[in-house]
Parts: C-alpha cells; structure tokens; sequence
C-alpha cells in the first residue's frame, strides 16, 4: 500500500479552499452590488397612473364609520382595467422604438451600461404587466384576456390619430400667418423685378432713339456738302 503524506498536500489544499472562499466571496458581493445599483437605477417610465387607480377601484377600503367599503360597479373596474392596458400598448410601443436606436448607440460607446440596464428592466417590467393584466381581464370576464389588448391597440390607434389632428388644428393659425408673410415677400419681391425689368427695357430704348436722330442729322448735311460740290 502507498503512504500517503498528508503534511505536504495540506498546503495545495488549503489554497483551493481560500481560493474557493475568495471566489465565492468576491461573486457573492459582486451580485448584491449590482443588484444594489440595479434597485437604485431611474425608471424608465414614470409611475403607472391607470395601474394604480384599478387597483385603487378594485380594493377600495371601508371609510371611517363604515363597516364595508362601498361597492364599484364592474362597469367601472373593467373600463379602469381597460385604460390600464392602453398605457401598456403605449409603452410597449416606446420600447420597440427605442430598442434600435439604444443597441445602435450602445455599439458605438455612446451611452453607458446604466442606461441599457434601465431598458432592460423595463422590459421585464412591461412584461409582467402584460401577464398581470391578461389574468385580471380573465378574472373579471372568462375569455376576455384573449381580446383585452385588441380593443386596447385599437383606442390607443385612434387617440394617437386624434391627438395629431389637434396638434394639425393648432398649428393652421400660426401656418396660414406664416405663409401670408411668405406671399408678401414673395410678392414685393416680384414687384420689384418688374420694376428693375421695366427701367431696363425704359433705358434701352431710350438709348436706341438717341442713336436714330444722330444718323438722322448727319444725312442732311452730307447731302448738302455733295449738292454744293457740284456746283
């Protein structure tokens, strides 16, 4: 049988274990530091106003006096979830347009890492909005978490419709004066090369005419001199 010398292999153990305990001890502290900075990032969007007023609605409590909390109707809580999602489409529609544009200036360094960890914590954040919102619809209607953001994307469409008429409207007044200015300037500035055109045409002519009587003097007294000659 082989001796085994376990004085000389208790050193290259003992470097493995505070090897090991260094190892675990640094990722240990590493993931509680970055979920230390994670937690204190900036949201991405502000606070979910119409997620708060459906839960506000759905677990209203008993004022003062009052044994039960007054009933809301399932009218409201359903037109109070139903808002919920559209902000939901909105966000979601934000994220899909920025996704490109921050992968973009994240290749060429422009951004820090910061800003892309809040991009991606937005996006499990919207996720798991869109999976709380489906369950609460089918909780109020069976069925209706299918159809919810439908009917979501389709009022969300039509605001973002009206809302670019409005800000059409407002912006005719301020374009019609902008171009009543442009078509004033426009037209002096034509007059005025009318005026120019017609001085220039004025003095070429008048030039022409002044040659025509200096050829009309000198005929007659040439004809003079050779009549006076032959005689």
């Amino acid at each position: 049988m082989f001796d085994i010398d376990w004085t000389s292999l208790a050193l290259p153990f003992a470097y493995i274990t505070v090897l090991g305990g260094s190892l675990y001890t640094f990722s240990t502290v590493y993931r509680k530091r970055k979920a230390f900075e994670n937690a204190n990032l900036e949201p991405w969007f502000p606070p979910h106003l119409q997620r708060n007023i459906y839960l506000t609605l759905l677990h209203m409590e008993p004022e003062a006096g009052q044994e039960k909390a007054p009933k809301v109707p399932d009218s409201v809580i359903r037109a109070a979830l139903l808002r919920r999602a559209v902000e939901d489409i909105r966000r979601i529609i934000q994220i899909r347009t920025s996704k490109q544009a921050l992968n973009t200036l994240l290749q060429r360094g422009s951004v820090g890492e910061d800003l892309n960890q809040r991009f991606v914590r937005a996006e499990k954040e919207i996720e798991e909005e869109l999976r709380d919102v489906v369950t609460e619809a089918n909780a109020l209607a069976p069925g209706w978490g299918q159809a919810i953001f439908q009917s979501a994307n389709e009022i969300a469409a039509n605001t973002m419709l009206r809302t670019r008429l409005e800000e059409i409207d407002g912006r005719a007044a301020a374009d019609k004066e902008w171009w009543e200015k442009r078509r004033g300037t426009i037209q002096e500035a034509f007059m005025k090369e009318l005026e120019e055109d017609s001085l220039t045409k004025d003095s070429t002519k008048g030039a022409s005419d002044d040659d025509g009587i200096l050829v009309d003097s000198a005929t007659p007294s040439g004809a003079s001199k050779k009549k006076k000659s032959k005689k």
